[in-house]
């Protein structure tokens, strides 16, 4: 009996220290060896090692060995009001409510009769092994309570179910834990998610889980759009530490992902790392400094839609309870101020993985609200008021499991996301789900005008119900954005060293989904911009009727742009003399600017200026895709022209024959006489010309952003 007292000691020892660096799965291995060899005589230091198992399991996500170490605890009288508030929880998390229900009411009537918390501390020698030791009884009170409500309407929320279908994604998965899936690509054609599968990198098997350390996995789509097998991501993101939990900036270069390190001596702590993008490699991480505390953990990143804000998981001090969701501003010189994002969305249990639909819903996981058991996902949306609403989608989105981890395929409301419902051993697994609803939405291009995608550009969008949004696009440069029924919306494109482009649209309510396509074609404001289908009589000046669509998008862009000045340029090819072909294109650029004139635009904002055959056309990448036979920057030229075939050459002297223009200037009107930069209009209109009727002076502020936008 002496030599197993002592080899118990010597597993409590290891299981200690095991515990201290955060190696829970070689903890709970000590532990259970150090029960093992302890007399059942010995209940007070049975029943205490105990609940060190159940902690130890409670952290994997064993929760079948969990809920067996804390009846043994119970059974041996060591169990504290707070032991027993995390068994209860583990019994919902397991499914079993009757039982769940039973405990949650005995913690709450001894909450309720003024158990003190803190005396059952001092009498056991310690705080539970499972919840926050700082947890107030106010706070106690609250998560029994909430567990009391999750344990007698789970049944029924089970029942009654939702309009989610879920699927397990079997091409995901393997024998271990998969879990927090990312959808990326223009197409939605890639899925990042974390596993622990033996390919993950690395030879030895991590202290925290007993499985592999996690890495970052991903799986592409074929030219048939079916999911590929999961392959590691190359480059320099994962390493032998676990990595998880990714999520990408709204331009898809940067990755922000969890990384911990390990440490034999040390305690480990989880922190945020990023990685940027170089064409198809992702680079090496280094660590985002979230804070200047080093003894707290931060995970699980998420960036909201627009790339201003970076959400994440934090145990760090001033929060409410065991892990919160907090966010803090991106800057390009770092992050900025830390928040937390407080009620409704954190509770005194614990909040994580959070992630955000496009449409703003920002989605998280929590065991501290009523849920169905374990980790439920909830959504919060922004109200009317301004402020957070949480709701629970239900079941089967929803389980006694662990559900976490949101990833949304562009507007819709399906994708994907992790649980480890239905899994004996807790290993997380990649669902499929969707949500069929009825969406009208804006699929939009920015372009350059005659060019490529601009993956660089923005989009505002101002609505007459107050919306005011700025959107990044996509690397192809499209945007999808969701639209409410009846509200009048404007959309300006936006890209350094281009115009602005806009575009206005209402839809109405329908019985079905569409989608409004809308492009944003912009003009350069470095380059010469044709003017398409611009046509003339033959060998005359006066323009035929077909150019009027093209001269009244060209009215449009210079009212939407009321700054710029252009040069007007009218172009022949080498037929005739040098002079005729001038004077005949100088009277063409004239009776360009005289239709623009007519049409309100200022005199003093256009210059028609003939060149004849002077500037024979330089051929563009995008034009090259039309003619093969071109290459890019060719100059069409008589003697290049010359060369070619008959045909070739007709071609070219029409692409030569061409009307186009030029940014001269982009301050027009924003001085005054005495060069002094003219004060903007502060007030808003009930009427005016920018889509938004009956403006009030409620809409000031969005009114404002949009003219500031439009300049």
């Amino acid at each position: 009996m002496t030599m197993t007292g002592c080899g118990a000691d010597k597993n409590l020892k290891k299981g200690e220290k095991y515990l201290a660096i955060g190696e829970y799965y070689d903890a709970a291995t000590q532990f259970k060896q150090a029960y093992s060899r302890t007399s059942p005589k010995e209940r007070e230091r049975r029943g205490q090692i105990a609940l060190k198992i159940a902690y130890c399991n409670e952290r994997i996500n064993a929760s079948q060995k969990a809920m067996a170490a804390y009846s043994n605890a119970i059974r041996y009288k060591q169990a504290s009001t707070m032991d027993r508030l995390a068994y209860a929880r583990q019994l919902l998390r397991n499914g079993s409510y009757k039982q769940a229900e039973t405990l949650f009411k005995e913690v709450v009537d001894s909450l309720s009769a003024g158990a003190d918390l803190q005396t059952e501390k001092k009498t056991l020698g310690r705080s539970s092994a499972a919840l926050p030791a700082a947890l107030s009884h106010d706070d106690a009170m609250t998560l029994a309570r909430n567990g009391l409500v999750s344990a007698q309407n789970a049944p029924t929320w089970k029942k009654e179910g939702s309009r989610y279908t879920v699927k397990r994604m079997d091409i995901f998965n393997s024998r271990r834990a998969d879990y927090s899936p990312v959808l990326a690509g223009d197409q939605y054609d890639q899925l990042y998610f974390t596993s622990t599968r033996n390919d993950a990198q690395g030879n030895e098997l991590s202290g925290i889980t007993g499985a592999k350390p996690a890495d970052i996995f991903v799986s592409e789509k074929d030219e048939k759009g079916r999911w590929q097998k999961p392959e590691a991501v190359t480059g320099g993101v994962n390493t032998d530490y676990d990595e998880g939990a990714c999520a990408m900036s709204p331009d898809q270069r940067t990755m922000y992902l969890t990384q911990c390190a390990t440490d034999p001596t040390y305690p480990r702590y989880a922190q945020i790392v990023t990685s940027s993008r170089s064409d198809a490699a992702w680079g090496k991480a280094n660590e985002l400094k979230v804070t200047g505390d080093t003894l707290s953990s931060y995970a699980h990143p998420a960036v909201s839609p627009d790339g201003l804000w970076l959400y994440f998981t934090s145990d760090m001090p001033g929060g409410m309870g065991g892990l919160d969701i907090w966010r803090a501003r991106i800057t390009p010189a770092g992050l900025g101020g830390v928040e937390n994002l407080g009620a409704p969305i954190n509770t005194p249990g614990n909040e994580m993985f959070p992630t955000f639909r496009p449409n703003g819903d920002l989605y998280f996981s929590s065991d501290g609200h009523p849920g169905m058991g374990g980790l439920d996902i909830f959504i919060a949306s922004v109200g009317k008021d301004g402020k957070y609403h949480v709701s629970h989608p239900g079941y089967p989105l929803n389980s006694q499991g662990d559900d976490f981890g949101m990833t949304f395929e562009g507007v819709h409301n399906r994708g994907f996301f992790s649980s480890n419902r239905n899994d004996g051993r807790g290993w997380d697994h990649i669902y499929s789900f969707e949500n069929p609803e009825i969406i009208q939405s804006v699929k939009g291009w920015v372009y350059e005008q005659d060019g490529y995608e601009l993956p660089a550009a923005l989009v505002y969008v101002v609505g007459s119900d107050g919306t005011n949004k700025k959107i990044s696009v996509k690397g192809d440069g499209s945007f999808d954005y969701v639209l409410t029924p009846g509200v009048d919306y404007i959309l300006l494109g936006t890209c350094k060293g281009f115009l602005n482009h806009k575009e206005e649209i209402r839809v109405e309510k329908s019985d079905k989904s569409e989608e409004h396509v809308l492009q944003f074609p912009l003009a350069s404001i470095t380059a010469p911009v044709l003017i398409d289908n611009i046509f003339y009589d033959f060998d005359k000046a006066t323009l035929r009727s077909e150019s009027t669509v093209a001269l009244d998008e060209l009215v449009k862009l210079l009212n939407e742009n009321s700054n710029v000045t252009i040069e007007l340029s009218a172009h022949c090819d080498y037929k005739g003399s040098a002079e005729y072909n001038k004077q005949l294109s100088q009277r063409r650029a004239e009776a360009v600017v005289e239709y623009l004139t007519a049409k309100g635009i200022s005199r003093d904002r256009l210059s028609p200026v003939g060149y004849g055959k002077e500037k024979p056309k330089t051929i563009k990448k995008k034009l090259t895709e039309k003619y093969p036979w071109l290459k890019e920057n060719d100059v069409l030229s008589e003697e290049f022209i010359l060369k070619l075939d008959k045909d070739k050459q007709e071609v070219c002297n029409q692409l030569n024959r061409r009307t186009e223009f030029i940014v001269l200037r982009t301050t027009y009107g924003m001085f005054d006489k005495d060069g002094k930069l003219k004060e903007k209009p502060k007030s808003a209109t009930k009427k005016n010309d920018d889509g938004f009727d009956d403006f009030d002076d409620s809409k000031k502020e969005e009114k404002e952003d949009f003219d500031f936008f439009i300049e």
